[in-house]
């Protein structure tokens, strides 16, 4: 059976873009239903539409004329239809008899197509097989051996819902859709919500302190009593989404609104330090210890911690306290914590940490995209935890609450790296200092700080120079290795160094120590000076 466009991979991929004519029939599927729509929805009901138009050109093609088939006797003047061609209608105008020893006897007719004056030659009367003599005018018309609407959507749903969601966004007729949590509308469907109810709901969430669902908003509201309910809500999540003053979040299975002057700022948006950095590096160069190095590090930037994620039935787990992490208050996203938290792809959602230790109850605010959960900065300063302390986080009968903890000892003074900024020179120096510590912590990644602001110029100065990542690995493994009577460093060490200055996942800094020819890998993650 030969295929239709609509049956083809290449049609979806590589062809299809939704027309003006396409706009004109979601306008009216939109009009007729009077309710708001998926992108799916929408997605599949055109792709329904264009296998509707394909059948009945196919069925107005095949009334013009008899199918051609090369098996067939065919007259002069006989009008043919070939669907190989597109269903193009020819009229024949000649009748000969064809020559191939191959075939045996048969005929050649001459066919002029309607659409210009151009004449084709086929075989007519032809004993041999073909596969156009196994094709009749019903099997075009046939639903068995046809992908339906929903089964073409599941292959191709990526490419189709890209082109429908920018015409949707992005043509001349953008202004007549509206999209409100996933679901889209005409505009015009939408309750005129004024300046005046956001201004009550702006107080509302003040007063209250906390999120507010769109339905407690509305109580308080007087909106269209001739529209349904569910029109209501979208209208009024449409008309907060638009102002600035609100922000949607998640707290724990519904999405409420708050005020974003009540948000931390760095809920809203990533400080700098955490803001990764992503340099191009030959991987393969990695060692197999090098990569194990990385997994246990389980960077929540790192190539190896997306494949490392715990099941959500595991009840607890563990990670340690990275140097920008601890300078934020935040914790990372990772492999080993993501499932602890709501899942989104974006936005922020709202959790409470419970204090293992005094039972506290602390907000913390999860930014999907940023990767990291915030709101900790307090509670590791009260508890005095250093860079590399081991921290626990445990589920508890609540899913939107979250016990974390620290692996606590008895509190001594530990000698720890400690980095001063030389801003003439652009690079830190190192020494061995003695710091308190209460806590179980990593001896690979601990390091502190003499001035955290001259370490923030230092980070700044070195982003304005310029200055590669890789240069900084070079300045700063002298100075780590000099630190130990081995004279070795632990890549961790380095990692934790580097990342006091530039934001970066454990390979590229991996591979900054071992392509440099000035260190030597001694094994077991050590490096010394060549």
């Amino acid at each position: 059976m030969l295929q239709r466009q609509t049956q083809t991979a290449t049609f979806w991929r590589d062809q299809f873009e939704v027309a003006p004519d396409d706009l004109d029939f979601t306008y009216n599927l939109l009009l007729d239903a009077q309710a708001p729509r998926t992108l799916s929805d929408l997605s599949i009901a055109l792709i329904s539409e264009y296998v509707r138009k394909e059948d009945a050109k196919i069925q107005s093609e095949l009334s013009k004329g008899e199918l051609y088939q090369p098996r067939n006797h065919y007259e002069v003047g006989q009008k043919l239809v070939f669907p190989a061609m597109d269903f193009a209608v020819a009229e024949i105008v000649e009748v000969r008899t064809g020559q191939n020893p191959e075939h045996g006897e048969f005929k050649v007719i001459s066919a002029k197509f309607a659409d210009s004056d151009r004449v084709r030659e086929f075989a007519a009367e032809l004993a041999s097989s073909h596969q156009l003599n196994n094709v009749n005018g019903d099997d075009f018309l046939s639903e068995d051996a046809l992908l339906s609407p929903d089964e073409i959507y599941t292959l191709y749903q990526d490419e189709i819902d890209e082109s429908i969601l920018y015409a949707l966004e992005e043509s001349e007729r953008s202004e007549d859709f509206v999209e409100v949590n996933g679901n889209w509308m005409l505009k015009d469907m939408l309750v005129d919500v004024h300046v005046g109810y956001l201004n009550i709901a702006e107080a509302l969430i003040e007063v209250a302190g906390k999120p507010l669902g769109v339905k407690e908003l509305m109580a308080e509201l007087e909106l269209d009593a001739n529209v349904s309910e569910a029109m209501q809500v979208l209208s009024m999540n449409h008309a907060l989404s638009q102002d600035d003053r609100f922000d949607q979040v998640n707290v724990g299975a519904e999405k409420k609104w708050f005020l974003k002057r009540l948000e931390p700022a760095d809920a809203l948006e990533a400080p700098i330090i955490l803001r990764p950095t992503q340099p191009i590096y030959n991987r393969a160069l990695l060692s197999v210890e090098l990569l194990q190095v990385e997994w246990e590090l389980d960077d929540e930037w790192g190539e190896s911690s997306l494949s490392s994620e715990l099941p959500a039935i595991v009840p607890s787990t563990s990670l340690t306290l990275t140097y920008p992490h601890r300078r934020c208050g935040t914790l990372p996203l990772n492999g080993r914590t993501r499932n602890f938290f709501p899942v989104a792809e974006q936005g922020r959602s709202l959790i409470t940490f419970i204090d293992g230790r005094w039972g506290t109850h602390i907000p913390g605010w999860v930014s999907h995209e940023g990767r990291y959960v915030t709101g900790l900065a307090k509670w590791m300063e009260d508890h005095a935890l250093p860079v590399g302390a081991y921290l626990t986080l445990e589920r508890t009968n609540n899913a939107n609450e979250i016990v974390i903890d620290y692996r606590t000892r008895r509190a001594k003074r530990e000698w720890a790296p400690t980095a001063t900024a030389d801003l003439d020179h652009l690079r830190l120096r190192f020494e061995m200092t003695k710091v308190m510590v209460a806590c179980e912590y990593d001896e690979h990644l601990i390091v502190a700080e003499s001035e955290p602001n001259a370490t923030a110029q230092l980070r700044l100065l070195l982003n304005q120079n310029r200055i590669e990542l890789t240069q900084i690995v070079d300045r700063l493994v002298p100075e780590l290795v000099k630190l130990d009577p081995r004279g070795t460093v632990h890549a961790k060490s380095v990692y934790s160094a580097a990342n006091m200055l530039r934001r970066c996942a454990p390979g590229p800094v991996f591979f900054a120590l071992i392509s440099n020819r000035r260190f030597q890998d001694v094994g077991g993650g050590f490096f010394a000076l060549s």
